[in-house]
């Protein structure tokens, strides 16, 4: 499942840099399915099904604290062995996302449409 950024987020950014999907915004920032990976044209997300061009900008998930783009998050699946923005977080708000329940196989899919 996909992680998200809870409101005990403290705004550090230690999570941001973490994320090899490029998954994690600072509240307020517009995002891009194309941010820190080789997604380039039209681009549908396996999460939320959300769908455009990958170099065109998002609305943000959050305006006040950092987010996770559900659609971009793999649990860091075919990176590491753990999600590093939980791992790093000194306020432990960077959980998974229950209404984002996907196996292995899902994640690792998700990775494989975003790093070509």
């Amino acid at each position: 499942m996909a992680i998200k950024i809870t409101d005990e987020c403290i705004n550090c950014g230690a999570c941001e840099p973490e994320c090899p999907n490029n998954a994690i915004y600072e509240g307020g920032a517009e995002w891009r399915f194309a941010d820190g990976n080789t997604v380039t044209g039209h681009f549908k997300g396996l999460s939320t099904g959300l769908e455009g061009d990958a170099s065109d900008p998002q609305t943000p998930v959050s305006m006040d604290i950092y987010f996770i783009v559900t659609d971009k998050c793999t649990e860091c699946k075919g990176f590491h062995d753990e999600p590093q923005c939980a791992a790093v977080c000194p306020v432990d708000c960077c959980v998974p996302d229950d209404d984002y329940k996907e196996t292995d196989e899902q994640l690792l899919a998700k990775k494989e449409a975003m790093h070509l």
